[in-house]
């Protein structure tokens, strides 16, 4: 039975290096015949203050690596240590306590609750961690402003293009300071110069000596963010790099 055990929340001068530590990590999905072998031994360090992408083909398991270092999916076999936390081993309370306050999602399906407008989508993961409702909306509002859309704050989802959807949902992952961000392909649904703004925000907001970035994507024009792209396929991890050039036939 899984314990709440003590969670380790160092203040930012007493940060870890490592933000996230997978060791061994694998996930199976099924069982028998039917099972599918996602991940299949994964050795990776996240650094503090670094911005991480992982690229490869599809259906390589980078959304599930990615689900495993932010505690929303627990792995099959080996450890993965969020600041310190190995999220598997807690009670599932005290799980999605430290993740409401330590990590941001940005989800390729966006997850907007449609009957709220953009400015109050944003406000959830403040409210979630006790901000009272006017202030959670104000700092929701500023976040939203630094998004461009400061002309879009009381739309609902319905009301928006595609393009603005993906940008409150990048706002509502930023806008409580998480530790660690996760985006699975946040500019899948951008041109190239909104693409471009949005991820200088991700990393200008996210990446902090206490802090880290992990941005699952195929979009090659923003790889120069990164400071090490890993390369996976086939639920393994090929190489790591630093050079975005060496990439260029990465699908």
């Amino acid at each position: 039975m899984k314990q709440a055990s003590s969670l380790k929340d160092n203040a930012p001068d007493q940060a870890q290096t490592v933000a996230v530590s997978c060791r061994g990590i694998t996930k199976v999905y099924g069982s028998g015949d039917n099972a599918v072998h996602a991940l299949r031994g994964i050795d990776l360090d996240v650094q503090s203050g670094e911005l991480l992408m992982l690229v490869g083909p599809s259906g390589c398991g980078k959304t599930t690596l990615i689900s495993i270092m932010a505690g929303v999916l627990d792995q099959t076999a080996g450890q993965c240590l969020l600041f310190g936390n190995d999220l598997s081993q807690i009670a599932a309370n005290a799980k999605t306590a430290y993740r409401g306050k330590t990590v941001g999602f940005v989800f390729q399906s966006l997850n907007l609750v449609p009957m709220l407008t953009a400015a109050e989508n944003v406000a959830i993961p403040l409210l979630l961690t006790g901000v009272i409702w006017m202030d959670a909306l104000h700092h929701a509002e500023e976040m939203l402003s630094r998004m461009g859309l400061q002309d879009r704050l009381h739309f609902y989802p319905s009301e928006l293009s595609g393009g603005q959807l993906q940008r409150v949902a990048i706002a509502r992952a930023l806008v409580h300071s998480p530790r660690l961000i996760v985006c699975d392909e946040p500019t899948s649904a951008l041109d190239n110069v909104t693409g471009q703004e949005v991820l200088e925000v991700v990393r200008s907001l996210g990446v902090a000596k206490d802090r880290a970035v992990v941005v699952v994507t195929h979009d090659a024009r923003i790889y120069h963010f990164a400071d090490r792209i890993a390369v996976m396929n086939d639920g393994r991890i090929e190489r790591i790099t630093t050079s975005p050039q060496e990439l260029v036939t990465v699908p």
